[in-house]
């Protein structure tokens, strides 16, 4: 069962003075607009770096309610007021069934500032709780179950892409799991395409540290709807590597800022993988003595 909204007919919120409506109530202090306009450098750094846009097309914008989500909206419809995102924005929840999930919430929040929104729900819920034991971590069959819904819906209303929220730290603590735990070097990419190769996934976030865009939620007072599946899950092997990088920026800041530019430096000569590099290959370069 989907409902899909257009914008309100007031799409005139002039008093915005300048500004999309989601930003109506923001605070006008000059620490917020550092801090926003950080945010909006970085997610322009990524969309220009990665190639993310191309003129005309449709995007599927997935809203969660988290702060993440919530911020990368913000930061896309500042973007486009601005005319620097000349895409189409469909904003889609996808709602999983989870107990006491406030179905209010969103459609008023997207409705009040004039977004098109399709709010879709699917019962994911119940697939995982049945065929997971209590206590398991649902993390990885319910975005599993969640992509596969979000890949149909963005077919369904003709969007080229998905564009998820994931942030700095998030790419950061997959690349560290997969070096602890899958023994390989691998982190969430900024760009993808699907198995199918009809939809592309971004993340326009990429740069964005998640300490920002915490201060930049709780400063745009988002209406936030907490995980009641995963996100009150104890002892997640990904909670552990967010206290590991917490502990190194403690220590030494800045690195978590140095740690996502070097996913871009990469030197493969200097790395073991006989795949991105012939090490065979050297006998023929070298030098007679």
């Amino acid at each position: 069962m989907s409902e899909v909204m257009e914008p309100a007919a007031a799409d005139a919120d002039e008093s915005g003075a300048g500004a999309h409506p989601i930003y109506a109530h923001a605070p006008r202090s000059v620490e917020f607009n550092k801090l926003r306009k950080r945010l909006i450098r970085h997610t322009r750094e990524a969309l220009e770096k990665f190639s993310m846009v191309r003129p005309g097309e449709k995007w599927l914008v997935a809203l969660s309610g988290g702060k993440d989500s919530y911020s990368m909206l913000a930061l896309l419809l500042d973007l486009k007021w601005r005319g620097l995102l000349p895409v189409e924005l469909l904003v889609c929840n996808l709602d999983q069934g989870q107990p006491n999930f406030p179905k209010h919430i969103l459609p008023e929040f997207l409705t009040g500032i004039g977004v098109p929104h399709r709010i879709e729900y699917k019962d994911t819920y119940s697939i995982v709780t049945s065929k997971l034991p209590a206590g398991a971590t649902y993390c990885s069959l319910c975005s599993r179950l969640r992509r596969g819904n979000l890949y149909r819906i963005a077919r369904e209303e003709g969007c080229t892409a998905l564009v998820l929220g994931h942030h700095r730290d998030d790419s950061l603590e997959t690349f560290f799991m997969n070096l602890f735990h899958g023994g390989r070097l691998a982190a969430m990419p900024p760009r993808l395409l699907n198995d199918e190769g009809d939809i592309e996934v971004l993340r326009p976030l990429i740069y964005c540290g998640e300490e920002d865009l915490q201060r930049f939620s709780d400063a745009m007072a988002f209406p936030i709807i907490p995980c009641d599946l995963c996100g009150s899950q104890d002892g997640l092997e990904r909670n552990a590597m967010k206290d590991m990088l917490a502990d190194i920026e403690k220590r030494m800041p800045g690195r978590k800022d140095v740690m996502i530019r070097a996913m871009g430096n990469i030197n493969a000569s200097h790395m073991l993988d006989t795949k991105l590099f012939d090490f065979d290959g050297l006998f023929d370069k070298r030098t007679a003595p």
